[in-house]
């Protein structure tokens, strides 16, 4: 299990993607943020996001995951793939 705490903003550049290597899954990944999130045009996270703000998917971003957050989900011809 690998959890990432992030005390800002977390932004995914476009096209960035997420590698899981050594058997992990996107089940074992949390990233809990306590700003917002924002996926730009064609990046790829995995994992579980725990959000206290916004978050925001935009063209083509897609999450292998959950999205769990206090406030706004915002997707825009995006794809959340549940796991």
């Amino acid at each position: 299990m690998w959890i990432f705490q992030i005390q800002n903003n977390l932004l995914y550049a476009a096209a960035a993607k997420t590698i899981l290597a050594g058997g992990a899954l996107p089940s074992n990944v949390f990233w809990v943020v306590s700003g917002s999130v924002s996926l730009r045009v064609g990046s790829v996270l995995d994992g579980i996001i725990l959000g206290a703000t916004k978050f925001a998917l935009n063209s083509g971003a897609s999450v292998n995951g959950r999205i769990l957050t206090q406030t706004a989900v915002t997707l825009q011809e995006s794809t959340v793939k549940p796991v």
